[in-house]
């Protein structure tokens, strides 16, 4: 299904607070090196937060045909170019199971946390930014349940004990936690690379995120990079090898990706 030939790269990126601007989610600034990518073949591999639905929309307005790894590694895609369809790896819990879990959480939590089970498109809006149309396609979820959390040090030492008795995920993004079952971005990048390695042993893997929860994306691959996020600070991930890309999201997105040439 995968047929580029002569790429030396294979990139696997994050899209929000990363590819796209944090506030706008604009990639105007990182078009330059968008268009050498696409000019040397290199495969481009979304790794998202973001639902199958939403990814999609954003291969569409990129420009690009690869691999997408949906919400924290819930599910690979391989799109079949023969008749425009997906093939699937599934590596999450279904939606309904983590739903049930997070009302568990729910009613140790209480208020101080609120799910997109919860949440209507309006709220999501404000919150967000984004349209109507693209929070429902946020809102179409099948394997994890983004949430907010308003507790302090304590309530977020209580989460994390909740969710690894109940034997899930937990991952902090650029606005919302994420619950997930036994599944990160991480273990489906590590699935993909095994992939593109039988078709070029020899090539070299490029991760870039912003945030911790592109941690296990990061430490998979060999040229693990981290851009500076909206605050103009990096986030601390604790990974020895990482490159700073020296801008934030977009911008520092393409500065990354042109040092590889």
């Amino acid at each position: 299904m995968i047929k580029k030939k002569g790429f030396k790269y294979v990139v696997f990126s994050d899209l929000d607070g990363t590819l796209l601007d944090h506030y706008t989610y604009s990639f105007v600034k990182a078009e330059v090196a968008l268009k050498k990518l696409k000019e040397a073949s290199i495969p481009l591999v979304l790794c998202s937060s973001k639902t199958r639905a939403e990814i999609d929309i954003w291969q569409t307005r990129l420009s690009i045909n690869d691999p997408i790894i949906s919400e924290n590694g819930g599910a690979i895609f391989l799109k079949n170019l023969k008749v425009d369809r997906y093939k699937v790896i599934e590596l999450g819990m279904p939606y309904k199971e983590i739903v049930l879990n997070y009302k568990r959480l729910k009613q140790l939590l209480g208020d101080k946390i609120r799910g997109f089970s919860e949440m209507t498109e309006k709220e999501l809006m404000e919150y967000t930014g984004l349209s109507f149309d693209e929070v429902v396609l946020a809102k179409k979820r099948d394997y994890s349940e983004p949430f907010l959390f308003t507790g302090d040090s304590k309530y977020l030492g209580l989460l994390k004990d909740y969710v690894r008795e109940l034997g899930l995920n937990l991952n902090k993004g650029g606005r919302f936690f994420h619950l997930t079952g036994d599944n990160d971005k991480g273990k489906a990048v590590k699935i993909l690379i095994d992939f593109y390695k039988k078709i070029r042993p020899e090539i070299l893997t490029v991760g870039i995120g912003d945030s911790q929860n592109d941690f296990p994306m990061l430490k998979m691959v060999d040229i693990p990079i981290l851009v500076m996020k909206h605050n103009n600070a990096y986030e601390e991930i604790g990974l020895l090898n990482i490159r700073l890309a020296g801008g934030i999201g977009p911008a520092g997105w393409n500065k990354a990706i042109m040092s590889l040439f």
